[in-house]
Parts: C-alpha cells; sequence; structure tokens
C-alpha cells in the first residue's frame, strides 16, 4: 500500500463509530432511505454530468457505482445506451430499476459491494460514482476496479470533506466524541496519482440544501427518538454545511 492510500484508510477508519456508542443505538444509524435519493426529473446542470456527456458523446453504457437512486446516471439521459446499478442497499436497486421503467432505459442492477461486485458489473463505456469515496476505507482497489470498467472514462463526484464531517460538533455535545480531520478530496487525488492517473479536477459550488431535519441528525448521532428537540435546538448553532462539491474526471 502506498503512502497516499495508507493516509486515506487511516483517517477513513478513524471515522467510524466507536463500538460503545453503536451498541447504544437504538436504529441503525447507516442506512439511507431510498425515496431521498430518486433521480430527479430534471438532472442537475453540473460539471459532474457535462463529464459524463463528453464521455458519451453520441451514445454509450453507463456503469453506476453506488448507484442509489441513479442520480448520476440518469443525469446521462439521452446519449445513454443502457444503465447499470450497483449498491449494497436492494431498495436502492428497486428505485433505480424503476426509473429506468419509467424513462425507458434498459437497464441490470447488481446488489453487492463494489470492488467485490465489479466482474458480475461488467463493463461500459462510462463509469460513474457519486459521493461514494468517502464511504471506502481501501480506497486504490475501489478506484483500480472503476478504471477497469470503464472503456471511455470515469467521472466521481465527491465532497470536500466526509459529508457527515459537518456534524462533528454535535459528537462532542453529546458523546464528548472528538473526532479526527476528515480525508478530503485532495487526498482521493493523491491515490489516484500514486495508482499513475492524473485526474482533471472540476471545482464548483452545489445548490444551497435543506437542512437535514431533527429525526435524520439524531438517528445519526445513534440518539434515541425522544432526544430530537435537543439535537433541534444544537442544530441551530452548527454552521451551515459547505456547498463545494469537486469533479474528478479520468480517460481510459
Amino acid at each position: 500500500m502506498g503512502e497516499a492510500s495508507r493516509r486515506w484508510a487511516e483517517l477513513q477508519s478513524g471515522r467510524g463509530i466507536p463500538p460503545e456508542i453503536l451498541a447504544h443505538a437504538p436504529a441503525d444509524p447507516w442506512t439511507h432511505d431510498p425515496r431521498d435519493f430518486r433521480a430527479p426529473e430534471v438532472p442537475a446542470d453540473t460539471p459532474s454530468r457535462d463529464a459524463g456527456l463528453e464521455l458519451l458523446g453520441g451514445g454509450g453504457t453507463v456503469l453506476d457505482v453506488g448507484c442509489g437512486g441513479g442520480d448520476a446516471a440518469f443525469a446521462l439521459l439521452g446519449p445513454m445506451t443502457r444503465a447499470v446499478g450497483t449498491d449494497q442497499q436492494a431498495d436502492m436497486l428497486e428505485v433505480f430499476a424503476e426509473v429506468a421503467r419509467e424513462r425507458g432505459v434498459p437497464c441490470a442492477t447488481v446488489p453487492g459491494r463494489w470492488p467485490d461486485v465489479a466482474s458480475d458489473a461488467g463493463t461500459a463505456d462510462v463509469v460513474v460514482s457519486h459521493h461514494v469515496l468517502h464511504n471506502v476505507v481501501d480506497l486504490a482497489p475501489f478506484l483500480t476496479a472503476l478504471t477497469t470498467a470503464a472503456t471511455r472514462g470515469v467521472v466521481v463526484e465527491m465532497l470536500p470533506e466526509h459529508p457527515m464531517a459537518w456534524l462533528d460538533p454535535l459528537w462532542v455535545r453529546f458523546h464528548d466524541l472528538h473526532r479526527p480531520p476528515s480525508a478530503t478530496a485532495d487526498d482521493a487525488i493523491a491515490v489516484l496519482v500514486e495508482l499513475g492517473v492524473e485526474p482533471e479536477v472540476r471545482h464548483w459550488q452545489r445548490a444551497r440544501r435543506h437542512p437535514h431535519d431533527p429525526d435524520w441528525v439524531t438517528r445519526r448521532l445513534c440518539l434515541p427518538p425522544e432526544r430530537s428537540g435537543e439535537v433541534d435546538a444544537a442544530l441551530a448553532e452548527v454552521p451551515l454545511r459547505r456547498r463545494d462539491a469537486v469533479t474528478l474526471l479520468w480517460r481510459t
């Protein structure tokens, strides 16, 4: 393992929830509601979408790794001729397939963790993976498998730091847990460079997101629902989430 890969793994491992806190969580803090990830009818016009369309050109297939409801893949409607989605949550894949049927796109779904399911997913002209890297500890094999699966290129979208880093002050407040710094987009780029990949990097600003409701944050913090009021009051003191995002594009 190279130095950049080792640094990423160490930083990511430090972001885990301590077992003693997780053991008392009344609900799984990691599960996502697939309804929150359904691809919109009108895709956001972002540098990530532009990069995907550039790679697709007049047409081609798309593999969406960690697809959720297909936001990344279905932003490429038009030139996209077929979509394949991989995800660990079966209910996410159900939403992905539903959206594909509604929009008339041939599709396939592959349940499981990347890169374990890479051979089942096969190859595609363009591979996209949005907001997944910060869920990965061993990043080099993940990125290598993305590259191997793409016949034209890869588009990754991520935030400059872990998407839950904004909750760090609340971990201190409710659990006296001081979390280590997050791995950053620059750390991910360093891993790519270590693998011999020089990505094109596009920095941009996302639309302002509405704050997450207190019940969602309460579950994320492994707290019981009856503490939602306390969490709501504490959220008023937490700075707004950062709006900046990063798109990484590399050709294969």
